[in-house]
């Protein structure tokens, strides 16, 4: 779609700095050709301004103010387009662009199979081989893609989207809108056994798994159910691809949990949780309201409301980092130790 700078501005409410300009497609910085409008969201960005052949740019208001800086790799100032927003506006300018994929008509496909006691509601999509399992409910427009399987008696909100070959155990509970990612599997039985006569036992799993509406899981992630209770995912809350939260969980509101992060049984979180990539937390661990977990940290105690942390073991930020700085000195240590035991004739590997 061809367009202008002045249409684009008014469709994000946007405030034009500069010359009119035909407009092509919206592409990012490093991809943006002569034609093209990119975006420019901080400072940090300004560096790849020296390689971006972009003609337009979406800016703050910061940003704005500085246009007569924003020149592209051939030395042209841009044509501003200043929002409060720019990444958020050039979302809008990409969609107005470039389209969104349209989905088919809502339908079933004659390759699903539905059982006979299962409820579908209304204007739902079923793509071939998913599996419907008895007592089943779907709520109104979800839409389920080729090889998910629905044990026994799950139950699903209005417009879930559950991706190609996610699993749900029986009892699963998904409320509204929510977003699971292509072979995630919720409910699986959780790691759990008693040592008795010379081997491992294992411990009967009863519980169910249940999510909170407006919650988006990542691909190949694991949610496991709980022993007697339910595991679950409260309202809101954002999990990447590849983690693992096991049996007994009690995840709260609006968490964000970045990949491989891996979170022990019976765990729970408070509300707007942050916990980065590769984060391990062992069994029985509160995580507070609003804490921050580092990336690769080993969280084995619980964690005080608003607290960040960071390292392995996990302690406050401000302490790892000053652990950190003091590592970085250690050869230098190592060295005056040595020298100041030969000057005292201690050393005898010097002798």
């Amino acid at each position: 779609m061809q367009t202008t700078v002045t249409q684009l501005a008014e469709l994000v409410q946007g405030r034009l700095h500069g010359q009119e300009r035909t407009i092509l497609a919206a592409r990012p910085m490093n991809e943006a050709g002569p034609g093209d409008i990119t975006f420019i969201e901080s400072d940090r960005n300004l560096r790849y301004l020296k390689k971006c052949r972009a003609c337009t740019a979406v800016v703050s208001p910061a940003l704005a103010a500085r246009r007569q800086e924003l020149l592209n790799s051939d030395g042209t100032p841009l044509t501003l387009i200043e929002v409060n927003d720019p990444l958020t506006a050039f979302v809008t300018i990409v969609q107005h662009l470039h389209g969104q994929a349209v989905e088919p008509l809502p339908s079933i496909d004659p390759r699903a199979i539905v059982h006979p006691t299962a409820q579908i509601g209304p204007e739902a999509t079923l793509y071939p081989f998913v599996v419907i399992g008895e007592g089943c409910i779907l709520g109104a427009r979800c839409r389920l893609y080729s090889g998910v399987v629905l044990g026994r008696n799950c139950r699903l909100g209005d417009d879930v989207v559950l991706h190609p070959h996610v699993v749900l155990y029986d009892d699963t509970i998904l409320g509204n809108r929510v977003i699971v990612h292509a072979n995630a599997v919720l409910g699986a039985d959780g790691f759990g056994y008693r040592f008795q006569g010379g081997k491992h036992v294992k411990k009967p799993q009863f519980g169910n798994v249940e999510v909170g509406d407006d919650v988006e899981i990542g691909a190949g992630t694991t949610i496991d159910r709980g022993t007697f209770q339910a595991t679950r995912i409260g309202a809101g809350t954002k999990i990447d691809n590849q983690v693992q939260i096991g049996h007994n969980c009690q995840i709260g509101k609006h968490n964000l949990f970045v990949s491989q992060v891996g979170i022990a049984g019976s765990c729970s979180t408070g509300d707007y949780v942050v916990i980065a990539g590769q984060v391990g937390v062992t069994d029985h661990v509160h995580i507070d309201d609003r804490a921050v977990i580092g990336a690769r940290s080993g969280v084995v105690r619980d964690v005080p409301a608003g607290e960040r942390m960071l390292g392995a073991p996990a302690r406050p930020e401000s302490e790892e980092k000053r652990i950190l700085l003091s590592l970085t000195k250690l050869p230098e240590l190592c060295r005056d130790v040595r020298q100041v035991k030969q000057r005292l004739g201690l050393d005898r590997g010097a002798a």
